[in-house]
């Protein structure tokens, strides 16, 4: 017997080509862009102004005066005297830097119906230390803000020394010490005019 030949592959048959595996692909990754930091508005800008120092490194007693006038005259009354107050401030640069000198000028007048009865003058001084307080306004703290400060001990002088002149203590009232600025201020322009058209 014979065995059956194995019939020849056709050429012509196509061959079954393997299936190629799928590369795998990574979902492209948007580029980042880089971010510049902002700046800070707050360091771009000028740095911020210090605020006002003011600080009393001295007070003193400049001069003082009191004449007990009907204690002189021998005069005895029980009277309760009329007190009238006048108040003149100063103020000038001290040596060294940052340093003024502001006086509290004070003029008590008393009297009763006839005659008077005691005057009182007090040049009352302090040493300030001023620092950053812009020039338009240094004649502000000088002459309002300091003043201000520096009354309490103004007031307690004059209380104890009326008492101890034998009369009521007189406890002087808050004073406006920026009415008393407006008002000088006012006086200094009004004396620029007339001299402006004096020249």
């Amino acid at each position: 017997m014979t065995k059956p030949k194995a019939s020849p592959a056709n050429k012509n048959t196509p061959s079954k080509a393997k299936p190629k595996a799928k590369a795998k692909t990574k979902p492209e990754t948007p580029a980042k862009a880089k971010v510049e930091p902002k700046a800070n508005a707050q360091s771009a800008g000028p740095s911020e102004a210090k605020p006002p120092v003011v600080r009393i490194l001295a007070q003193y007693i400049r001069d003082m005066s009191f004449e007990n006038i009907i204690a002189q005259k021998g005069i005895a009354t029980n009277q309760t005297p009329k007190i009238n107050v006048d108040i003149g401030l100063d103020a000038r640069k001290q040596p060294n830097e940052h340093q003024y000198e502001v006086i509290t000028k004070l003029h008590v007048n008393a009297t009763s119906d006839t005659q008077k009865m005691f005057v009182l003058e007090l040049e009352y001084g302090g040493i300030v230390h001023l620092e950053n307080v812009p020039s338009k306004q240094l004649s502000l703290f000088l002459m309002v803000e300091v003043p201000h400060q520096l009354f309490p001990f103004l007031r307690r002088i004059v209380s104890d020394v009326t008492r101890d002149g034998g009369f009521p203590s007189v406890n002087i009232e808050q004073i406006n010490f920026m009415d008393i600025f407006r008002k000088e201020m006012s006086k200094r322009i009004e004396e620029q005019k007339q001299q402006q058209l004096a020249n």
